[in-house]
C-alpha cells in the first residue's frame, strides 16, 4: 500500500563531490547505505573491523569492508575501506585525520556501528542479566557512536549542510514500548536521543541530524536465521508472518541517500524515522519495486486491531 504525498527524488549524481563516512559498513544496513551513497556519486569511507585479513568477533569472512568499498565503486562512487575499531579513540582520530588529509571535508556521517546481537538476553531481568555482556552491548551501540561523533563533527561542520545519520532499531514513537531487556532498550534508544541532541548542536552550523531505522530488515543475519536467501525470502513467512513486511537492506540505503540529496533535509532535524517513512516523501522503492510501510503496519495491525496483511502495506 503506497500512501501519502511523495516527491520522486532521483539521487543519481546528486552527491557528486560529497564525502561520506559510514561507520559500521561491513554488512547489512551499513553496507547498503554505503553502496547507495556511492550510487549517488559520493566518496564513501567504509569502516569496520572485519577485513580480508582479520575477522572480528561478530564478523563473517563472507562480508568485509574491502568488499563494501568495491561495491561502492562499482555502484558509481568511490569506495575507500579503512579498518577501524570505533571503540578505540586513537583509531577514530586517525581515520578522521586521513579523511581531512585526503579530501579536506566530510559531508555525511553515518553512525551504524552495532554488533551486539549475540549479547541480547530478552525477557531477562536486569539483575539476572550477564553484566559483562550488557555493558559490552552499550559500548558497541552507544560509546562507538559518541567517539565517532566527537572526532568527526569538527570536520563535518567545516562546510554548512552536513548530515549526521544515527542508525538504530525503532523510532521514538515505537520505542515507547519496552524492548524486553534494559541494556538493549538503552542501546537502541540512545541513537534516537543522540540525533535529537546533535540536531540542536548542529543547527547553528547549518547541519542536520536524523535517527533512521530500517523496518523488518532482511539482513544477511536474518536470512540465515530463517534459513532462506534473498531469492526465496518469502519462504520464511510461514514461520514468521510479520516477515512479509520485510525490506532489503538497500531500502534503508536508499532512504539515507535520498535524505542526503535533499536540499531541504533540515526539515527532518532531530527526528527519528523508519526507511518507509522517508519512502513516502521521496518516492523511492525497494529492489522489488515495493514500498514497505512498517510503521503503519505495526501501528494498525500488530499494535492495533485492523484486519489486514503485510502485503497491504507494501
Amino acid at each position: 500500500m503506497r500512501t501519502g504525498m511523495s516527491t520522486d527524488v532521483s539521487t543519481q549524481g546528486a552527491l557528486a563531490g560529497k564525502v561520506a563516512l559510514v561507520a559500521g559498513a561491513t554488512r547489512g544496513a551499513g553496507r547498503a547505505m554505503a553502496v547507495e551513497l556511492g550510487a549517488a556519486g559520493a566518496t564513501v569511507y567504509a569502516t569496520g573491523r572485519t577485513t580480508r585479513e582479520r575477522i572480528s568477533e561478530v564478523g563473517r569472512a563472507t562480508e568485509t569492508i574491502e568488499e563494501t568499498a568495491e561495491l561502492v565503486t562499482a555502484a558509481g562512487g568511490t569506495g575507500i575501506a579503512v579498518p577501524t575499531d570505533h571503540l578505540e579513540p586513537e583509531q577514530v582520530r586517525a581515520l578522521v585525520e586521513r579523511i581531512d588529509r585526503e579530501r579536506g571535508r566530510l559531508d555525511i556521517l553515518v553512525n551504524d556501528v552495532w554488533g551486539g546481537e549475540a549479547l541480547i538476553e530478552f525477557d531477562t531481568k536486569t539483575w539476572e542479566t550477564n553484566l559483562t555482556g550488557g555493558l559490552r552491548m552499550l559500548r558497541l551501540g552507544v560509546e562507538t557512536h559518541l567517539i565517532t561523533s566527537y572526532y568527526a563533527l569538527p570536520l563535518l561542520i567545516r562546510h554548512p549542510g552536513g548530515l549526521v545519520v544515527e542508525v538504530t532499531d525503532g523510532t521514538a514513537e515505537f520505542n515507547r514500548t519496552y524492548r524486553l531487556n534494559l541494556f538493549y532498550d538503552l542501546a537502541k534508544n540512545a541513537p534516537i536521543r543522540a540525533a535529537f541532541g546533535l540536531g540542536e548542536e548542529l543547527k547553528e552550523f547549518g547541519g542536520t541530524a536524523v535517527s533512521v531505522s530500517p523496518g523488518f530488515l532482511r539482513s544477511e543475519q536474518m536470512l540465515d536465521h530463517f534459513g532462506v536467501t534473498e531469492a526465496n525470502w518469502r519462504d520464511a513467512v510461514e514461520k514468521e508472518p510479520h516477515f512479509a513486511i520485510a525490506e532489503s537492506p538497500r531500502f534503508v540505503g536508499r532512504a539515507v541517500a535520498a535524505l542526503a540529496a535533499d536540499p531541504e533535509r533540515a526539515r527532518w532535524n532531530g527526528k527519528s524515522v523508519f526507511s518507509g517513512d522517508l519512502a513516502k516523501v521521496y518516492g523511492f522503492t525497494d529492489l522489488d519495486g515495493s514500498r514497505p510501510d512498517v510503521s503503519s503496519y505495526f501501528r494498525d495491525v500488530v499494535f492495533g486491531d485492523k484486519k489486514a496483511t503485510a502485503d497491504d502495506y507494501r
